[in-house]
């Protein structure tokens, strides 16, 4: 009497694998909370995943609420970061590869299924019915090192879409500081070109009573013409400024119609002083973080590659049969893919050249990081010592020389002339002197995004607006 080979059927089989597949479960949000909160202290606001509206250009409900909607306040630099990284449609497309990840590596986390045969042959008055159901074994035996991974992937996929959302933040907020600066540049050169037109009013005056020549009115006349053209090129850098803008918020529509702030924020009292940008660099920035888990995995690949290279497949089953005129049989099945061809050693060649070019890469980011956090720190302390030799010394000496000049024209002792030359000469200097703002609050954003981490500035005792009027 033969004896069955395998005693086990397969309910207890289901209930070994049922045991492997361990709680892996997607999340409602994919892990992109994480994301977020990780996020947030980076660059000063929360991300949101957002499923209402996707698509259709809507204002997320969470912003509707923001003082720049709501009541029609001036949309400051925090409140733009706000919005963007909320309501840009770009964003959001990105934000949902963590949610990708996720799935991956909760299908990573779970045995392979098992499969199935089923043969039925008749003839010649015989039926003959074979049933089988067959386990990936390989799959079963090396699921916690793919599981291991996904799961470095996922951490990954984490950190690149975190770096997407600091690229995206910088963009905004450079965008409203040339916005917020293009629209002060506006204002003031209206003011020059109302100015160019009295001053060259008063000399046609003047000239018509022989009290000046024709070249003080011809200078007059041409200063007077290139104000006009400079209105109507600060225009076109105001408008397209806040296009840029408005695009980086992803608003569109009535939504799009928000209120800037007449101008630049004040210098801080002092520039921030940071020793060890590199340090900082190398420990916050996204891109270093993922190049590293990037080797992680790469690493992780090469091991199970040499694990599995000379077993393919291997597959182990639970089977049966069945005859009409025998006794039913059991037993199991075991299926071993033959490595005569393929010995396995193309694939460990590829993972570990794919490892090499991931070690590389992380070498390559940490060298970037520490150039573009020396670079940055570099330009950041520039632009502040620009900024403030313009608002401490240029711009009160000029005000001091108009204030002198108005004084003697006032006790006849300088002419209309010298005057408007001395108009001018002030209005270059407030010019310069908001590019100067301009460039520093760049500088300011761009090495914020180099260390991966923010920069709070002290708030200047004394504001300096009166110096631009």
């Amino acid at each position: 009497m033969r004896r069955p080979l395998l005693r086990t059927g397969p309910a207890a089989a289901f209930a070994a694998l049922a045991l492997l597949s361990g709680c892996a479960t997607v999340t409602s949000d994919g892990g992109f909370g994480d994301v977020a909160a990780a996020t947030q202290s980076r660059i000063g606001a929360m991300p949101q995943l957002t499923r209402d509206g996707a698509g259709e250009g809507a204002l997320a409900a969470s912003l509707r609420g923001l003082p720049v909607f709501a009541q029609g306040a001036p949309l400051d630099m925090d409140t733009a970061v706000r919005i963007a990284v909320v309501n840009h449609p770009g964003l959001q497309a990105t934000y949902w590869n963590v949610g990708i990840a996720q799935a991956d590596l909760v299908t990573a986390s779970r045995p392979p299924n098992p499969t199935f045969d089923f043969k039925r042959l008749a003839g010649g008055g015989a039926l003959e019915i074979e049933r089988g159901i067959t386990f990936d074994l390989v799959g079963l035996l090396t699921a916690p090192l793919a599981a291991r991974m996904e799961t470095r992937r996922f951490e990954q996929a984490k950190r690149e879409v975190g770096a997407a959302i600091e690229r995206h933040a910088l963009e905004t907020r450079t965008a409203w500081i040339e916005a917020v600066a293009s629209r002060q540049a506006l204002d003031y050169a209206r003011r020059v070109l109302a100015a160019s037109a009295a001053g060259a009013e008063l000399t046609g005056r003047m000239a018509s009573v022989g009290n000046t020549n024709q070249l003080e009115l011809a200078r007059e006349q041409v200063f007077h013409a290139q104000a006009a053209g400079d209105v109507a090129r600060a225009a076109r850098r105001a408008t397209a400024a806040r296009e840029r803008l408005t695009r980086a918020l992803g608003l569109w529509g009535k939504d799009a119609d928000y209120a800037l702030p007449g101008h630049l924020p004040d210098l801080p009292a002092a520039p921030a002083n940071l020793p060890d940008v590199e340090r900082l660099a190398l420990a916050q920035r996204l891109d270093v973080q993922a190049a590293r888990a990037d080797a992680a995995a790469a690493a992780a690949d090469l091991g199970l590659t040499r694990t599995t290279r000379f077993i393919n497949v291997l597959d182990a089953g639970y089977a049966n049969k069945s005859q009409s005129d025998g006794p039913k049989e059991h037993g199991y099945t075991l299926s071993l893919e033959l490595p005569l061809f393929d010995w396995g050693g193309a694939r460990v060649a590829r993972a570990e050249a794919t490892y090499m070019q991931a070690v590389n890469r992380v070498a390559l980011a940490a060298v970037t990081a520490r150039s573009e956090a020396r670079e940055r720190y570099l330009a950041y302390r520039n632009a502040y010592d620009v900024a403030r030799h313009y608002r401490d010394t240029v711009i009160p000496l000029r005000k001091k020389i108009g204030d002198e000049v108005l004084l003697r024209y006032n006790g006849m002792l300088a002419s209309p002339q010298d005057l408007l030359a001395d108009a001018r000469a002030q209005a270059e200097a407030v010019t310069a002197y908001i590019e100067a703002q301009q460039a520093f609050w760049d500088a300011h954003a761009e090495l914020e995004a180099a260390l991966g981490t923010q920069i709070a500035p002290q708030t200047a005792p004394v504001t300096h607006k009166e110096h631009a009027e």
